[in-house]
Protein backbone atom coordinates (compact mmCIF):
# COMPACT_ATOMS: atom_id res chain seq x y z
CA UNK A 1 0.00 0.00 0.00
CA UNK A 2 1.25 3.62 -0.82
CA UNK A 3 0.81 6.24 0.91
CA UNK A 4 0.15 9.48 -0.42
CA UNK A 5 3.24 10.71 2.15
CA UNK A 6 5.22 8.45 -0.08
CA UNK A 7 3.57 8.99 -3.36
CA UNK A 8 4.17 12.97 -2.54
CA UNK A 9 8.01 12.27 -2.01
CA UNK A 10 8.48 10.19 -5.35
CA UNK A 11 6.29 12.90 -7.38
CA UNK A 12 8.59 15.13 -5.66
CA UNK A 13 11.68 13.06 -7.20
CA UNK A 14 10.46 13.31 -9.86
CA UNK A 15 9.97 17.19 -9.97
CA UNK A 16 11.72 20.00 -12.21
CA UNK A 17 13.20 21.08 -8.75
CA UNK A 18 15.10 17.83 -8.24
CA UNK A 19 16.40 17.72 -11.63
CA UNK A 20 17.55 20.91 -11.66
CA UNK A 21 19.59 20.23 -8.17
CA UNK A 22 20.96 17.24 -9.82
CA UNK A 23 22.12 19.04 -12.56
CA UNK A 24 23.89 21.53 -10.47
CA UNK A 25 25.16 18.54 -8.88
CA UNK A 26 26.92 17.00 -11.66
CA UNK A 27 28.74 20.64 -13.05
CA UNK A 28 29.59 21.04 -9.46
CA UNK A 29 31.57 18.08 -9.17
CA UNK A 30 32.57 18.67 -12.77
CA UNK A 31 34.41 21.86 -11.60
CA UNK A 32 35.72 19.56 -8.20
CA UNK A 33 37.53 17.12 -10.75
CA UNK A 34 38.74 19.61 -13.10
CA UNK A 35 40.38 21.84 -10.40
CA UNK A 36 41.94 18.07 -9.02
CA UNK A 37 43.07 17.33 -12.44
CA UNK A 38 45.30 20.59 -12.87
CA UNK A 39 46.23 20.26 -9.16
CA UNK A 40 47.83 16.49 -10.26
CA UNK A 41 49.13 17.84 -13.17
CA UNK A 42 50.98 20.21 -10.88
CA UNK A 43 52.23 17.14 -8.52
CA UNK A 44 53.48 15.65 -11.94
CA UNK A 45 55.70 18.23 -12.84
CA UNK A 46 56.83 19.23 -9.40
CA UNK A 47 54.80 21.96 -8.43
CA UNK A 48 52.29 20.80 -6.17
CA UNK A 49 52.10 22.22 -2.69
CA UNK A 50 48.06 22.18 -2.50
CA UNK A 51 46.38 18.75 -1.65
CA UNK A 52 45.43 17.06 -5.21
CA UNK A 53 42.15 16.07 -3.86
CA UNK A 54 38.44 17.37 -3.46
CA UNK A 55 39.53 19.68 -0.34
CA UNK A 56 42.65 21.13 -2.43
CA UNK A 57 39.97 21.70 -5.03
CA UNK A 58 37.69 23.57 -2.49
CA UNK A 59 40.98 25.56 -1.43
CA UNK A 60 41.52 26.68 -4.71
CA UNK A 61 37.70 27.48 -5.59
CA UNK A 62 37.65 29.72 -2.89
CA UNK A 63 40.61 32.19 -4.11
CA UNK A 64 39.15 32.13 -7.35
CA UNK A 65 37.50 35.90 -7.83
CA UNK A 66 33.85 35.57 -7.02
CA UNK A 67 34.88 32.13 -5.06
CA UNK A 68 32.56 32.42 -2.08
CA UNK A 69 29.65 32.25 -4.62
CA UNK A 70 30.93 29.75 -6.84
CA UNK A 71 31.48 27.74 -2.96
CA UNK A 72 27.72 28.25 -2.21
CA UNK A 73 27.07 27.02 -5.45
CA UNK A 74 28.84 23.96 -5.37
CA UNK A 75 27.34 23.13 -1.73
CA UNK A 76 23.73 23.41 -3.17
CA UNK A 77 25.22 21.43 -5.82
CA UNK A 78 26.42 18.87 -3.56
CA UNK A 79 23.82 18.62 -1.29
CA UNK A 80 21.34 18.18 -4.17
CA UNK A 81 23.50 15.07 -6.02
CA UNK A 82 23.15 14.08 -2.83
CA UNK A 83 19.38 14.01 -2.51
CA UNK A 84 19.09 12.50 -6.22
CA UNK A 85 21.11 9.60 -5.54
CA UNK A 86 18.70 9.00 -2.55
CA UNK A 87 15.89 8.93 -4.08
CA UNK A 88 17.75 7.15 -7.15
CA UNK A 89 18.35 4.57 -3.80
CA UNK A 90 14.72 5.00 -2.85
CA UNK A 91 12.79 4.73 -6.17
CA UNK A 92 14.99 3.05 -8.47
CA UNK A 93 17.68 4.83 -11.10
CA UNK A 94 16.55 5.63 -14.56
CA UNK A 95 17.46 2.94 -16.81
CA UNK A 96 16.50 -1.35 -17.51
CA UNK A 97 19.10 -1.96 -14.27
CA UNK A 98 17.51 1.02 -12.25
CA UNK A 99 15.92 -1.16 -9.70
CA UNK A 100 17.95 -4.14 -9.21
CA UNK A 101 19.89 -4.02 -5.44
CA UNK A 102 22.64 -3.64 -6.52
CA UNK A 103 22.23 -0.33 -8.59
CA UNK A 104 20.18 0.97 -5.37
CA UNK A 105 22.80 0.18 -2.98
CA UNK A 106 25.48 1.72 -4.93
CA UNK A 107 22.86 5.09 -5.45
CA UNK A 108 22.69 4.43 -1.39
CA UNK A 109 26.76 4.78 -1.21
CA UNK A 110 27.03 7.89 -3.49
CA UNK A 111 24.21 9.57 -1.84
CA UNK A 112 26.37 9.30 1.78
CA UNK A 113 29.37 10.28 0.28
CA UNK A 114 28.05 13.16 -1.89
CA UNK A 115 26.30 14.29 1.75
CA UNK A 116 29.41 13.88 3.51
CA UNK A 117 31.24 16.19 0.71
CA UNK A 118 28.59 18.64 0.79
CA UNK A 119 28.90 18.96 4.78
CA UNK A 120 32.54 19.20 4.79
CA UNK A 121 32.44 22.16 2.15
CA UNK A 122 29.85 24.09 3.89
CA UNK A 123 31.89 23.70 7.10
CA UNK A 124 34.52 25.27 5.20
CA UNK A 125 32.73 27.89 3.84
CA UNK A 126 30.95 28.72 7.37
CA UNK A 127 34.34 29.52 8.27
CA UNK A 128 35.86 25.91 9.49
CA UNK A 129 39.18 26.57 7.20
CA UNK A 130 41.43 23.88 8.67
CA UNK A 131 39.86 21.56 6.38
CA UNK A 132 41.31 17.66 6.30
CA UNK A 133 42.75 16.30 3.25
CA UNK A 134 42.01 12.99 1.43
CA UNK A 135 44.72 11.11 2.94
CA UNK A 136 44.09 12.85 7.03
CA UNK A 137 40.38 11.29 6.89
CA UNK A 138 41.49 7.97 4.87
CA UNK A 139 43.60 7.73 8.28
CA UNK A 140 41.68 9.01 11.19
CA UNK A 141 38.40 6.58 9.97
CA UNK A 142 41.07 4.02 9.26
CA UNK A 143 42.75 4.46 12.74
CA UNK A 144 39.31 4.47 14.68
CA UNK A 145 37.59 1.33 12.59
CA UNK A 146 40.97 -0.72 13.91
CA UNK A 147 40.86 0.88 17.63
CA UNK A 148 36.97 1.18 18.21
CA UNK A 149 35.32 -1.93 16.33
CA UNK A 150 35.45 -5.75 17.03
CA UNK A 151 37.74 -7.28 14.39
CA UNK A 152 39.10 -3.83 13.33
CA UNK A 153 41.55 -4.86 11.24
CA UNK A 154 39.71 -6.93 8.71
CA UNK A 155 36.77 -5.01 8.84
CA UNK A 156 39.74 -2.03 7.11
CA UNK A 157 41.16 -5.11 5.13
CA UNK A 158 37.56 -5.87 3.89
CA UNK A 159 36.51 -2.36 3.04
CA UNK A 160 39.57 -1.98 0.87
CA UNK A 161 39.29 -5.15 -1.21
CA UNK A 162 35.72 -4.23 -1.44
CA UNK A 163 36.58 -0.65 -3.26
CA UNK A 164 39.34 -2.29 -5.39
CA UNK A 165 36.39 -4.43 -6.82
CA UNK A 166 34.19 -1.71 -7.17
CA UNK A 167 36.22 0.25 -9.10
CA UNK A 168 37.33 -2.52 -11.39
CA UNK A 169 33.80 -2.80 -11.90
CA UNK A 170 33.21 0.46 -12.83
CA UNK A 171 36.01 0.44 -15.14
CA UNK A 172 34.69 -2.74 -16.93
CA UNK A 173 30.63 -1.71 -16.77
CA UNK A 174 32.09 1.87 -18.08
CA UNK A 175 35.13 1.88 -19.98
CA UNK A 176 34.43 -1.75 -21.88
CA UNK A 177 30.28 -2.07 -21.82
CA UNK A 178 30.14 1.83 -22.01
CA UNK A 179 26.81 1.70 -20.13
CA UNK A 180 26.58 5.24 -18.99
CA UNK A 181 25.86 6.15 -22.52
CA UNK A 182 22.18 4.91 -22.08
CA UNK A 183 21.88 7.07 -19.11
CA UNK A 184 22.55 9.88 -21.70
CA UNK A 185 19.91 11.22 -24.02
CA UNK A 186 22.59 12.62 -26.77
CA UNK A 187 22.25 11.87 -30.33
CA UNK A 188 24.10 13.28 -33.44
CA UNK A 189 28.26 14.20 -33.69
CA UNK A 190 28.30 14.40 -29.88
CA UNK A 191 27.77 11.19 -28.82
CA UNK A 192 30.92 9.62 -30.01
CA UNK A 193 32.52 13.11 -28.46
CA UNK A 194 30.89 12.38 -24.93
CA UNK A 195 31.35 8.76 -25.52
CA UNK A 196 35.46 9.16 -25.50
CA UNK A 197 35.13 11.49 -22.68
CA UNK A 198 33.46 9.33 -20.24
CA UNK A 199 35.66 6.33 -20.97
CA UNK A 200 38.62 8.03 -20.31
CA UNK A 201 37.40 10.08 -17.48
CA UNK A 202 35.78 6.42 -15.70
CA UNK A 203 39.37 4.73 -16.53
CA UNK A 204 41.37 7.89 -14.89
CA UNK A 205 38.64 7.95 -11.94
CA UNK A 206 38.40 4.02 -11.71
CA UNK A 207 42.54 4.05 -11.19
CA UNK A 208 42.50 6.76 -8.37
CA UNK A 209 40.04 4.86 -6.29
CA UNK A 210 41.82 1.07 -7.24
CA UNK A 211 44.47 2.98 -5.46
CA UNK A 212 42.97 3.84 -2.42
CA UNK A 213 41.95 0.91 -2.01
CA UNK A 214 44.78 -1.08 -2.62
CA UNK A 215 46.42 1.38 0.22
CA UNK A 216 43.03 0.82 2.35
CA UNK A 217 43.89 -3.11 2.30
CA UNK A 218 47.54 -2.69 3.13
CA UNK A 219 46.83 -0.97 5.85
CA UNK A 220 44.44 -3.25 7.51
CA UNK A 221 46.82 -5.97 6.42
CA UNK A 222 49.75 -4.68 8.10
CA UNK A 223 47.38 -3.11 11.15
CA UNK A 224 49.04 0.49 10.03
CA UNK A 225 46.43 3.14 9.76
CA UNK A 226 49.16 5.70 8.89
CA UNK A 227 49.72 3.22 5.46
CA UNK A 228 45.84 4.06 4.46
CA UNK A 229 46.46 6.93 1.56
CA UNK A 230 43.14 9.51 0.21
CA UNK A 231 43.62 10.56 -3.30
CA UNK A 232 46.07 13.00 -2.75
CA UNK A 233 48.60 10.60 -1.44
CA UNK A 234 47.38 7.91 -3.86
CA UNK A 235 48.50 10.40 -6.60
CA UNK A 236 51.86 11.32 -5.22
CA UNK A 237 53.03 7.41 -4.62
CA UNK A 238 52.08 7.34 -7.98
CA UNK A 239 54.27 10.05 -8.80
CA UNK A 240 57.21 8.36 -6.75
CA UNK A 241 57.16 5.31 -9.25
CA UNK A 242 59.27 4.72 -11.94
CA UNK A 243 57.95 7.04 -14.63
CA UNK A 244 55.65 8.14 -11.81
CA UNK A 245 55.68 11.98 -13.18
CA UNK A 246 54.59 11.00 -16.67
CA UNK A 247 51.96 7.95 -15.63
CA UNK A 248 51.17 11.04 -13.01
CA UNK A 249 50.55 13.11 -15.74
CA UNK A 250 48.05 10.85 -17.94
CA UNK A 251 45.99 10.53 -14.87
CA UNK A 252 45.99 13.87 -14.27
CA UNK A 253 44.82 14.38 -17.34
CA UNK A 254 41.97 11.89 -17.20
CA UNK A 255 40.79 13.47 -13.94
CA UNK A 256 40.49 17.08 -16.02
CA UNK A 257 38.59 15.20 -19.11
CA UNK A 258 36.42 13.24 -16.17
CA UNK A 259 35.98 16.85 -15.23
CA UNK A 260 34.39 17.87 -18.72
CA UNK A 261 32.10 14.53 -19.02
CA UNK A 262 30.98 15.51 -15.83
CA UNK A 263 29.47 18.71 -17.56
CA UNK A 264 28.03 16.61 -20.75
CA UNK A 265 26.17 14.73 -17.63
CA UNK A 266 24.85 17.58 -16.67
CA UNK A 267 23.50 18.49 -19.90
CA UNK A 268 22.45 15.11 -20.74
CA UNK A 269 21.60 13.36 -18.23
CA UNK A 270 18.19 11.80 -16.84
CA UNK A 271 18.15 12.62 -14.21
CA UNK A 272 14.39 11.14 -13.27
CA UNK A 273 14.69 8.53 -10.78
CA UNK A 274 12.17 5.33 -11.81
Amino acid sequence: MVTNAERSVRSASRGSAMGAAARLGLAGRGVLYLLMGVLALRVAFGAGGQEADSSGAVQTLARQPGGEVMLWLLVAGLFGLALWRLAEAAFGAAGPDGHKASARAMSLGRGVFYTGLGTTTLLFVLGARGQKSSDEQSRDLTGRAMHDLPGGRWLVLLAGVVLVGGALWMAYKSVVKRDFMDKLHVSGQARPVVETLGRVGYAARCTVFTGVGVFLAYAGATVDPGKAEGVDGTLRELAAAPFGPWLLAVVAAGLTVFGVYSACEARWRNVTPG
